[in-house]
């Protein structure tokens, strides 16, 4: 099946050395916001890649952004990364629709968020700003088909969804989507993933999603503007390997 994606929106590039960008659309937008750890739009700066673990220790759910354009370059490096994410069976059931630009993002926002949400919601302003959206879609019925096939037919999974103790299509569109915020990580870029809450059958009327789908969630992606206040649920911590590692037995 592959790894569809819609065709991103050109960008400008933006340079660290120089500063702001223009956008034909937009004019100049604010001052490019770099990492003090990864430089924005590393690929582009041919840097060579992020150690694994940095990836993983350095990713954090970013909710505010500044409105600089990813340049497509970049943002295709991200998408080519997420396609290499494992599936049962090798299916591959999911597609990723990418919206890069305002005009394209709008048409997420409206049909997933409501009026009343945005005006008392106080992350709304940076979200909006988020350059890309990338809404991913499993596909369910394409791994009864692969199930159905000579070398796993045995497993019984063909016939119905229901045959499935663990819906695959959506652990793997997790596993792309996690792929995401990595390889956004790597790229010197913020992210977060957004759930599927409201808005599923208007979101797949307005991207234009065939019904077979279903809508597993977004990843947003764009340059920190630095503002993004931090999640109540980040008070928490995290629990370590002790409280979530069990050995031999629970």
């Amino acid at each position: 099946m592959g790894c569809p994606v819609a065709s991103p929106v050109a960008s400008p590039v933006a340079s660290p050395a120089t500063g702001p960008v223009a956008s034909p659309a937009t004019g100049p937008v604010a001052s490019v916001v770099v990492s003090p750890v990864r430089p924005l739009f590393a690929s582009v700066l041919y840097l060579p890649p992020m150690e694994l673990s940095d990836a993983v220790r350095g990713r954090r759910m970013v909710r505010s952004f500044s409105s600089t354009p990813v340049p497509s370059a970049v943002l295709e490096r991200v998408l080519e990364l997420a396609c290499t994410a494992p599936s049962a069976g090798n299916t591959g059931g999911w597609d990723a629709v990418v919206l890069s630009g305002p005009e394209q993002t709008e048409r997420f926002w409206e049909a997933t968020t409501t009026a009343d949400w945005r005006m008392g919601s106080r992350r709304w302003a940076g979200m909006a700003r988020a350059p890309v959206v990338v809404a991913l879609f499993a596909h369910p019925e394409a791994y009864l088909e692969r199930y159905r096939l000579p070398d796993k037919h045995h497993s019984d999974l063909g016939h119905e969804e229901g045959a499935w103790p663990v819906p695959y299509w959506f652990v793997d569109a997790g596993f792309a989507a996690l792929l995401l915020l990595l390889a956004a990580t790597d790229a010197g870029l913020g992210a977060c993933f957004l759930g599927n809450f409201r808005g599923e059958a208007h979101l797949r009327v307005a991207l234009g999603v065939p019904d077979t789908r279903r809508y597993v969630g977004a990843v947003v992606m764009g340059t920190p503007d630095g503002a993004d206040r931090p999640s109540s649920s980040a008070a928490r911590g995290r629990r370590q390997p002790p409280e979530v590692v069990h050995r031999g037995h629970w």
